[in-house]
């Protein structure tokens, strides 16, 4: 299948009442075993991605390096890859646009592009001008029409993540910031830190275009969000913590107790090796 022709299967993946849902990978191993358990399509999650290299997450590890992982998991699936960029890996619009190219060239038709800020100087505000924020969404879709690709750009705001605003403003300042993005170009509109329904099926009703939400235990069901008018539902590094915290409890159990009952219940040993032969 063609990146253009995954591109497209991805776009065709979102639909509001019917979401896609994606438990985020983090390198080859995760993107195999997600697959194999029926994923129609991928995206990573940054933190885990920084994590399985032994870096912390936020915009703490570099484009080449991000994306080399990128490109070990789509060479070892065939459905569709998002990527998990950040900040897009540019200081500038023109950076987020080679950000792009690299993604393509790596095998990913997605994108997700956040609007925060993690690393400015003292008293820079957690989200970066809405301006420059679409500006940055329009040099990301520029650079993917020039290589013929429908990448999907889950454009991410931050609103419900950094800011401590009355409810009213904050569904302002998203619904604001949701359609400029997709003004620019964005193909959807990711809005993590809010799971209530009410809140998401507001956000839902005002947002012109796809919306995904950041799910995870204590949120609503998959069909509860999808009543909602959702159109993309991802666990984000849910999956990544767990499987780190199955490792602090095993090594931990088998230091102090000497016994073996964290690694009880795993996938069968040949059957998940099967699955990692490449024809």
């Amino acid at each position: 299948m063609s990146l253009r022709d995954k591109a497209e299967l991805l776009r065709s993946l979102h639909v509001p009442g019917r979401p896609l849902v994606l438990a985020n990978v983090w390198d080859a191993g995760s993107a195999v075993v997600a697959a194999r358990a029926g994923a129609p399509a991928l995206a990573t999650t940054s933190a885990g991605l920084a994590w399985s290299l032994g870096a912390a997450d936020g915009d703490r590890v570099d484009r080449d390096t991000a994306l080399a992982a990128v490109a070990r998991i789509a060479a070892v699936v065939d459905v569709p890859l998002s990527a998990d960029v950040e900040n897009g890996f540019g200081a500038d619009a023109a950076g987020v646009a080679d950000t792009v190219r690299a993604v393509l060239d790596a095998g990913a038709v997605g994108i997700n592009l956040e609007d925060s800020i993690w690393h400015g100087d003292p008293g820079t505000p957690p989200l970066r001008p809405v301006a420059e924020s679409a500006e940055r969404v329009a040099a990301a879709r520029a650079a993917a029409e020039e290589r013929g690709v429908p990448l999907y750009l889950n454009a991410r705001t931050d609103v419900y993540l950094r800011l401590r605003e009355e409810p009213a403003a904050m569904l302002a300042q998203a619904v604001e910031r949701a359609a400029a993005y997709l003004a620019a170009g964005a193909s959807g509109v990711f809005v993590p830190g809010v799971t209530d329904r009410e809140t998401v099926a507001a956000l839902t009703a005002a947002i012109d275009g796809p919306v995904n939400i950041l799910a995870g235990p204590g949120a609503p069901t998959v069909a509860e969000l999808a009543s909602a008018g959702v159109a993309r539902i991802s666990l984000g590094s849910d999956v990544a913590v767990a499987a780190y915290a199955l490792m602090d409890r095993a090594t931990r159990e088998l230091l102090t107790a000497g016994t073996y009952g964290a690694v009880e219940g795993g996938l069968d040993y040949s059957e998940l090796n099967r699955a990692f032969v490449r024809s």
